[in-house]
């Protein structure tokens, strides 16, 4: 079994996102062939957004550090460090609202 310092990978990615031209890094925490489960840890800079996007099955999402809004159609809702929630199954983007690590858990079908 391998553990993972998250810790140390959040630190790691948020850094490569400050001196990115996207502003974004992120690594596959789990997955592996045949998986049904995929985790990912996300970090944003300050100000940028993952554009709108569609789920690939069910997810949530876990603000680790920082403050994001998680958007879909007229509804928003704001994460900050320790925050989990599903995300929705309609198309939607999240932006950061101050340097933030979040990780994606997706069940894969």
């Amino acid at each position: 079994m391998e553990v993972l310092r998250v810790e140390e990978l959040a630190a790691v990615h948020l850094e490569l996102a400050g001196e990115n031209d996207s502003g974004r890094s992120a690594t596959t925490l789990y997955s592996r062939p045949g998986a049904r489960l995929r985790q990912t840890l996300i970090a944003l800079d300050a100000g940028q957004t993952l554009g709108e996007h569609q789920s690939p099955g069910d997810a949530s999402l876990m603000c680790l550090q920082g403050d994001v809004l998680l958007r879909t159609g007229d509804t928003e809702v704001e994460l900050r460090t320790g925050d989990l929630v599903a995300v929705p199954p309609q198309r939607h983007d999240v932006h950061a609202r101050a340097a933030s690590v979040l990780l994606l858990s997706v069940a894969l079908h």
